[in-house]
Formats: structure tokens, sequence, C-alpha cells
């Protein structure tokens, strides 16, 4: 499904279906996705569909720039770095493409989406949650509703920490998509409350496509400095 689409297309997955199709002169998009349908009428010349996946904090609307995932406890040594692999969520986006622009057309995902308070309530952020399980190498995604999240942790505090939770900054994801859909993260953990955490803008693995980056097209200004967690995470 992801990809460049020019003119008539339909792609179906399950009870997915994105499509373009020419009505009397007139190029029509639609989505069918849970029962619920969007529809608008393109006109261009040259101008193409690009569907892929993108940064999952814009559903059901905009609420938040923060992504948090919750995982099994792991205590990590002082001086220790480890590489786990962890499941985010996936939401599409369809974006409109010209020479000369590029806009959103439409964004979606086939699954809930739920919201946490990292922080105190008066201080705190609203960040999209979601579970995990710590994996030791790359495993199984259902497409289209999760990806695979390679994260490098690095304990440079002299102490032993718990770490279960992770705060990601949105606008700093770089989204790579193949077989599988997939990101690159890091978190630097400084003491045993405080913890740094950023995306490396790199594939996961060889021949993955960069996606289109939602901040980017919203013509957003966005600085890539990571996130400095700092309510804990555990």
């Amino acid at each position: 499904m992801f990809g460049r689409y020019r003119g008539n297309f339909r792609r179906e997955c399950g009870d997915i279906l994105v499509e373009a199709e020419s009505v009397d002169g007139l190029l029509t998009y639609r989505r069918r996705c849970e029962r619920q349908t969007f529809e608008r009428i393109l006109v261009s010349n040259t101008g193409e569909v690009i569907i892929n996946p993108v940064e999952p904090v814009n559903l059901p609307k905009d609420i938040t720039d923060f992504l948090q995932i919750e995982f099994s406890p792991m205590m990590i040594e002082p001086g220790a770095t480890r590489t786990v692999y962890l499941k985010f969520p996936v939401e599409i986006g369809v974006f409109v493409e010209s020479a000369r622009d590029i806009e959103v057309l439409d964004v979606f995902a086939p699954s809930t989406q739920k919201y946490t308070l990292y922080g105190s309530p008066t201080n705190g952020i609203i960040a999209r949650y979601y579970e995990s399980a710590v994996c030791p190498e790359i495993p199984p995604v259902e497409p289209f509703h999760e990806g695979v999240m390679e994260l490098s942790i690095q304990n440079i505090c002299r102490e032993w920490v718990e770490v279960s939770r992770v705060v990601f900054e949105s606008t700093d994801m770089k989204i790579y998509y193949g077989d599988f859909v997939a990101a690159t993260a890091t978190m630097k953990i400084l003491t045993k409350t405080m913890a740094e955490t950023d995306f490396v803008d790199a594939p996961l693995r060889p021949g993955m496509v960069k996606s289109v980056e939602l901040y980017a097209t919203r013509k957003i200004p966005a600085i890539d400095r990571g996130y400095l967690m700092e309510w804990g995470f555990s």
C-alpha cells in the first residue's frame, strides 16, 4: 500500500481501502478504514499521491506531540549499554505532491488511540500511550497497525536504574518502511530520574524507504534536539 501513485489506483488490505478514481473527468480520492470514510476531489495535472506511515500522534485529533511506550521493567547497571526492540503504533498519512508543494490529504489508522499523562498534573505533558513487549531481536508485527523500534539504552549514571517506559517528541521521529515499518531511537540515562531520548535518521534495514514527515509538510519549524525525560522512566 505504501508508495507513490499517479492517476487511478486502488489498494486494499483487510478493512483498509485507499483509491483514486476518475469519474466524469474528475479524479476522486477515497479512503475506507474501520467503517469510517473520507473523500476528496483532486484537481491536478501532474501531481502524485504519496502514502506512508507517519508520526503516530495525530488521531483522533491533534492532542500532543509526544509518544510514550511502556514495557516490562528492566534493571540496567551503571555504564551498561543495551539495544532492544519495541513495537510502536502506526498511523498512515496520505499526501498530494506537485513540483512546487506538498500537502497532507488524509491521516488514518486501523486501531484506536490511548493517551496518558507523563509527569505531574500541573507541569506534566499529555502523550500518546502504547504498550510493548521487550524483544532481543526484531519481532513480527501486524502490518499497518504497528512498527518496530530499535532502542539503544545507555546508562551513564553511577547507579543501577529501573526502566519501564520511554517518552519521545514526535517532531524528531524518522520513520522508514519496507517489509515493515521501523524507527531507530536512543535513550541516555543521566540520573535515576532523568534521561535524554532522540531518534536516529537511518533505516533499520538496508533498502528501506524514508517516510514523508507530517511536520515538514505542515510548514511547522522543527529542531531536532531530542527530549529530556524529567519525571522518571519507571
